[in-house]
Formats: C-alpha cells, structure tokens, sequence
C-alpha cells in the first residue's frame, strides 16, 4: 500500500520549469532518499511532498488519513524567531554580542515553543527528542550561538515534536563530521522504528542505513530509481575547468600583502558563563599562508574565525593581533574587515530576500549583508566581470536565494573577492555541493591563490576536499589545539 504516489507531475516558478513529468510511489515500510547534482531539483520534490509547493499539473494521493499536517519538512535553512517572535531578525554577528544575542531564544524555549497542546497525545517528547538527538548540555544556550550541526539536531528534534507521520529531510548529513553522520544512523533507526517514513535528499555517497530505496534526479525528472543495496554514485563528472584566464586578469591587481603578521594569537581564552570555547590558542598565520582548519562539529572552528574576521568582542580582552595591529588599540571592525573576505554556506540567510546576484557580489565593497546604497556603475560593471568569469552570469539579475546552490556560493565567493582582500576565509565553502561542484570550487581557490599573494583559511570536515594550495594545518578539538604542521 503506498503512503505517497506522485504521478507525472510538472511544477513552474515564473517561466522555468523545476521538475517535468516526475513520478515516484512512496510505499509502506520503504524510505528513500532522493539524490542527483545540485540544481537538479531534489529540494524542490521536498517542497512539493510538503505541501509547501503546488504542480502545474500531474498528481499526488496520499494514503487514507495521511494530511499535510502529518507530513513535516526539515529544511536546510533555519527559520528561528527572536524573544519578540515577530521575525527572523536575527544577524550573523549577533551570535558573538552577548547583549544581542540574549535577544535570542534557548534551546529549551524554542523547543517549548513547538510543542503542540495536545503533546499527551504524542509519542515525540521534549524529554524524548533531548535525549535522543543529546541536546540536554544545550537547553540553556541561545539559538544563535549554535554551531551548524547542533542547529540540525535542533531542527530535527522541533520537527519530531509536530508527530509526523512522514518527515522530509534535506540534505541532512551536509556539514556534519564523521563522528555526528555516524551517530545519524542511530538517530534515523529510531524514527524508523517509531513508524516514520523518511525521505531525504542527500548526495549519493553516504548513505544511512534505514534507507531502502534510491531515486536518482536529472534536470528535474527521475532517471532511475532502484533498492538502495542496488544503487552506486556515478564516478562520472564532466570536466568544467576555471577560466584561468579570466580569473587572473581580475585577480592581477592584487596586492601584496605588506604585513608581518596576518593573525598572531597568543594565549587565547574564550568563553560564555562557564563554558570555555577555546583555551590557551597560540597560533601565528603569516601573508601568503594557505591554512585547513579541522575539529568536529562544536570545537571551537567557527568562534576561532569570529576572532578573526572582527565579529566577537572577546577578541579585545585577547591578546590578538590582526593585520600587525593589536585588537583594542583603535581600529575598527571596518578596518578589519575591508582586508578579510568571508565565505561561509550558512551567510546566504542573513542576506535580505529581495537582494540579486548582482546586488550581492557588489555589496562587498562596503562589507554589507546586502546592498543598501545606490549602485555604482563602476562597482557594479566590476561584480558583472566576477560573474562572468565564474560563468554564472545568467544569474545576475535573479534573487539570491532562487539561483542553485553552486551558483550562491560562487556569488559569495566574489563577495569576499572583489574587494581584493589580504585573508580569505572558506567556512565550508563546499557544503552542500555535489562532487563535481565541490573540484570546481577547489579549482577555482588554486587558480585564485597561484596569482596572488593573498592568505588562505580554509575549514572543512574532510581532507580529500581540499585544495591543492593548503600547505598547513591547524586541528581543534573541544576548543584546544591537538595538531599545527606543514603540509
């Protein structure tokens, strides 16, 4: 007996088509995951499956007593609301600014907030999703201070609180490191054994194991779909070189960097109420360095980088030098960011919704999450020449948030580059993206770095991810150095 029978659907945003006579039967005891290159429209199915999204035409059953209400979709973007609850107006660097960021939610308020009336009736407790997804060292710490993988868990243990009876995933395993995709097989077993169908989007190459079934997207259709013992991710990709010599015609007028240090980080110590985040960090990065950056989900990578790119104030009470000058003895976060360039998968979702590609890229002259002033055509002809050198022109005069994933982080990318800046930070920069996407990016970073002087931090879960430029590595785990090396 199907729980979902989805018939030659086809479904239109304006005038493109994002998925054309598409069928997929969803039957008892089967839980699928859906995946294919990013683009290819596998978010949009979610969307679709959710109710969220209607088609243009085809058709969905559901089974008998199985309502939009009973299905829940766990988007790879977050919507938490601030105290006021009248908005997600919350800002990147509010994680750091305890003033604002007390303006933010608990883990324990927000998972209150979700919690039905008739919760009694429920087998999902807070009690029960806590323990399950281990958010009980959370409950007092604010939404925004979260890393990424315990935004996920938090996402998840909200939407099991709703009681469904399908929960659509997307793209749960990007982001996490090993040790929190392993523990996600345990995490999936127990919903599957407490009667949830799941469905998931994901890329192909880990797979969890209550998985049954395989669908495989192309341009909007499936083009294959097969029990998951069955199923192997193609090794075929596509050549789609950078265009070098575009790229180095930009970056030509780069120049050298004329600091002794870029970072210099003596003895650092952070923390919130008792909770030490980094302790005791020594770590010098000198012009023309190409760092990795490596710790598990929540060991002190992203609050290490906020130190750096001018968005904690506990960096005054450090002894920090950024750019030969110390933090505290005058310069301004301005002056601190105008030589930094950041690029970070989760940064898209403070930018406002009505801001293009364009408008996006041109905004990093003046470090804002958008562009609040009138264009300069200067400013603006020079964001045009970054995204035709990414070949992502098509995309300039579209909304940010509409363009596939690759081409968001290749505008970011740009952002962070068109200022000519002496530090470029990657936060993992290729989350989310399929493989081939993942050794464009890559390549791009080395064409970018072979033509400049300018200095790399490069974060990432996986050494086999990397650049080919990276020649040193730095480790955190649970806030301290356990590796600093040449490559």
């Amino acid at each position: 007996m199907h729980i979902i029978s989805v018939q030659n659907i086809t479904v239109k945003y304006l005038q493109h088509v994002l998925l054309q006579n598409l069928s997929i039967t969803i039957e008892e005891g089967q839980h699928w995951l859906i995946t294919g290159q990013s683009g290819s429209g596998k978010t949009v199915i979610l969307n679709v499956l959710a109710g969220l999204m209607k088609p243009f035409a085809g058709v969905i059953a559901l089974k008998e007593g199985l309502g939009s209400k009973n299905i829940t979709l766990v988007t790879s973007r977050h919507h938490f609301k601030d105290k006021t609850n009248t908005s997600t107006n919350m800002y990147y660097q509010q994680r750091y600014n305890s003033s604002d960021a007390d303006q933010a939610l608990t883990v324990a308020q927000h998972l209150e907030s979700k919690q039905p009336d008739n919760i009694e009736n429920g087998y999902w407790t807070i009690d029960k999703v806590t323990d399950l997804l281990s958010l009980q060292p959370l409950l007092s710490k604010e939404l925004i201070k979260l890393s990424n993988g315990e935004t996920k868990r938090l996402r998840l243990a909200a939407a099991l609180l709703s009681q469904p009876q399908v929960l659509l995933l997307d793209d749960p395993l990007s982001g996490l490191d090993q040790q929190t995709q392993s523990r996600f097989n345990t995490i999936l077993g127990a919903l599957t054994d407490s009667g949830i169908t799941v469905i998931m989007s994901g890329s192909g190459h880990e797979i969890p194991d209550v998985i049954t079934h395989v669908a495989v997207l192309k341009a909007g259709t499936i083009v294959n779909s097969l029990p998951a013992h069955e199923y192997s991710p193609s090794k075929e990709y596509q050549d789609n070189n950078p265009d070098i010599t575009a790229l180095s015609s930009l970056v030509k007028e780069f120049p050298l960097s004329q600091h002794n240090w870029i970072v210099n980080m003596n003895y650092v110590h952070v923390k919130y109420d008792e909770h030490v985040i980094l302790n005791n960090i020594n770590w010098q990065v000198k012009p023309g360095d190409h760092w990795a950056l490596f710790g598990h989900n929540g060991a002190g990578k992203s609050t290490l980088l906020s130190l750096i790119n001018g968005d904690n104030p506990q960096a005054y009470a450090n002894n920090i030098i950024l750019f030969d000058k110390k933090r505290g003895t005058g310069e301004s976060i301005w002056d601190i960011k105008k030589k930094t360039g950041f690029v970070s998968p989760e940064l898209y979702q403070y930018f406002p919704t009505d801001q293009t590609a364009l408008q996006v890229i041109e905004s990093g002259y003046y470090d804002t999450q958008g562009l609040f002033r009138p264009s300069s055509a200067s400013k603006r002809n020079k964001a045009m020449e970054w995204l035709e050198a990414l070949h992502i022109e098509q995309y300039a005069t579209q909304l940010l948030k509409h363009i596939p994933a690759s081409a968001q982080r290749l505008c970011l990318l740009a952002r962070a580059l068109i200022k000519m800046p002496d530090l470029l930070i990657l936060d993992e920069p290729c989350q989310g993206l399929d493989k081939q996407q993942r050794i464009h990016f890559n390549q791009l970073i080395d064409v970018i770095m072979a033509n400049t002087g300018t200095t790399l931090i490069y974060v990432t879960h996986y050494a086999n991810e990397l650049p080919t430029c990276i020649n040193k590595i730095l480790a955190l785990k649970n806030g301290e150095i356990v590796d600093a090396a040449m490559v």
